[in-house]
């Protein structure tokens, strides 16, 4: 007989039904778009869009630092940065901040900013499907926006020597600081997901676990040292692709694609495992019992959750 939490077959479908396996009765019931995005993910199958953000790190991270020389994602730099800027003004023939040292706190103030924002899914449910995808949309608008700022600037992508970034007017600052502030966002909302990857942003910490792992050389599968490598080697690809790509594209242009880049990843919470819940599938029909032939068939119509 079908619970009582099912639909009628004769109900309207409009609702874009979700079926899950249920453990009392073993075959699937109904629940809506609305419960399935409320969901919460399982942390330990987000390996995925976890390795995408530390991707996404050294893809902006060498972006803001080819042309600014500032850091939009290790903020430990830029912290000990303004500590020597304000070390500096003890000599009254250097009481100035240069260029950098503006850059330096913009990106400091605008990344904290982002993570408090992060803050938000802690009433929405940090593991909710909702949060994690909305966040991620987040996180790809201020994505865009900075690169449009770039490219309004009108300056250039490349530094010409360090020490003389070309990003030095108040629209490439905006962008600099939308830069930072998404991967505050992106920060914030990995660490509430509490796996290996930590925050995706911080990776310093990650060598130092990485060599202390006790299972380092082993040579089966552990998750507790494969994680931090993928996570790393993740993040030099990305530093990598965003240099190729400037060179030939502009930062705006690039930005752009690592935009897309997020808005993949925003899409891809969907499919990640809920907790506790098992794969979720769309079928065209409820089934109403288990003498239904359509629950023997068991075919999804539109792939696995």
């Amino acid at each position: 007989m079908a619970s009582d939490t099912e639909t009628p077959r004769n109900e309207d479908q409009s609702s874009a039904p979700l079926l899950r396996k249920v453990q009392e009765n073993g075959f699937p019931s109904r629940i809506s778009w609305r419960d399935f995005l409320s969901s919460d993910v399982d942390p330990d199958y987000s390996t995925g869009p976890l390795a995408v953000y530390c991707f996404l790190t050294g893809f902006i991270d060498a972006l803001s630092f080819t042309a600014a020389f500032v850091w939009c994602g290790f903020q430990t730099g830029n912290f000990a940065q303004f500590a020597l800027a304000l070390a500096r003004l003890e000599n009254p023939r250097d009481f100035v901040f240069y260029v950098a040292d503006w850059q330096a706190l913009t990106s400091l103030v605008a990344f904290n900013a982002g993570a408090f924002i992060g803050r938000i899914g802690d009433r929405i449910g940090p593991h909710t499907r909702q949060w994690l995808i909305s966040g991620t949309v987040a996180q790809a608008v201020f994505t865009i926006i900075a690169g449009i700022c770039i490219q309004q600037s009108g300056q250039g992508s490349i530094a010409v020597a360090r020490g003389e970034p070309s990003w030095t007017n108040g629209l490439t600052s905006v962008g600099l600081a939308l830069m930072a502030a998404s991967l505050g966002l992106q920060g914030i909302m990995a660490k509430r997901l509490n796996t290996q990857f930590s925050t995706t942003v911080v990776l310093t910490a990650m060598w130092v676990e990485l060599f202390a792992d006790p299972q380092l050389f082993h040579r089966r599968k552990t998750v507790s040292r494969d994680h931090k490598v993928l996570a790393l080697v993740a993040l030099f690809a990305g530093a990598l692709l965003a240099r190729l790509l400037l060179g030939k594209i502009g930062a705006p242009a690039t930005l752009g694609f690592g935009a897309g880049i997020r808005l993949f990843v925003a899409a891809a919470w969907v499919f990640v495992r809920g907790k506790g819940e098992g794969y979720m599938r769309l079928y065209d029909e409820q089934p109403q019992d288990e003498s239904d032939p359509d629950l023997s068939s068991g075919v999804a119509t539109y792939g696995a959750v």
